[in-house]
């Protein structure tokens, strides 16, 4: 049987802390959080390993590896009254690593399965609420949010979470498809969303977020 408690301290020695996540809510966060618990029950013995993680039948949507997680989050620099709309929550552990460390978390999920699967995993934490809609038109209702996280990759820049962002909020994701990709983080000044990338790391595509083919004649 697996220790899940030897696990997660060898996923936050050996993923966290190695990468420069000096954040002392991150590290505890992820110590304590039973990632376990959201995944399928078939994966529950991979839930630690350093991989993007399945967590629905077609093999899509996966939980962002460990390590880009917590780098995602802590280039975010989030304050514990923060307001986090946090875009592609799938099963929830992105946002139970998040209600840590925030005031207020929106996890928005667009497959109404998985969003129920993070309702009932993140039934606990009472600063978070679960939301369903299209990932691509953020949550506006609750806006402007100090922090957005999308929890997967992006082919397109998120320009469009702008009005979302209060002025100088941030925004984290991954940026790209394929090779070379880059850990992105944005920032808010007045009308413009301006971007740098922060380190190197892959992640899979978010629903909504690939680019419009061109056709060329």
């Amino acid at each position: 049987m697996t220790d899940f408690a030897a696990a997660r301290r060898h996923m936050v020695d050996g993923q966290v802390r190695t990468a420069d996540v000096t954040d002392l809510r991150i590290q505890s966060a992820m110590l304590e959080i039973p990632r376990e618990n959201f995944v399928p029950p078939a994966s529950a013995a991979l839930a630690y390993l350093d991989l993007d993680l399945a967590v629905d039948e077609a093999g899509s949507r996966r939980l962002l590896k460990p390590m880009v997680l917590a780098k995602l989050i802590h280039a975010a620099d989030i304050a514990s009254s923060n307001r986090v709309l946090d875009v592609g929550c799938a099963t929830g552990y992105g946002a139970a690593v998040l209600a840590r460390i925030a005031g207020q978390v929106v996890a928005l999920e667009v497959d109404a399965g998985l969003a129920q699967a993070a309702r009932s995993a993140l039934a606990a934490q009472d600063n978070v609420s679960v939301v369903t809609g299209p990932l691509t038109s953020g949550w506006p209702k609750d806006a402007p949010y100090d922090v957005v996280v999308l929890e997967g990759a992006t082919e397109i820049a998120p320009h469009a979470f702008l009005r979302q962002l209060r002025d100088g909020g941030r925004l984290v994701c991954v940026l790209g498809s394929g090779p070379g990709t880059k850990a992105m983080l944005y920032r808010r000044s007045g009308e413009d969303l301006g971007g740098r990338p922060i380190f190197d790391a892959g992640a899979a595509l978010l629903p909504g977020f690939a680019k419009v083919p061109v056709f060329a004649f």
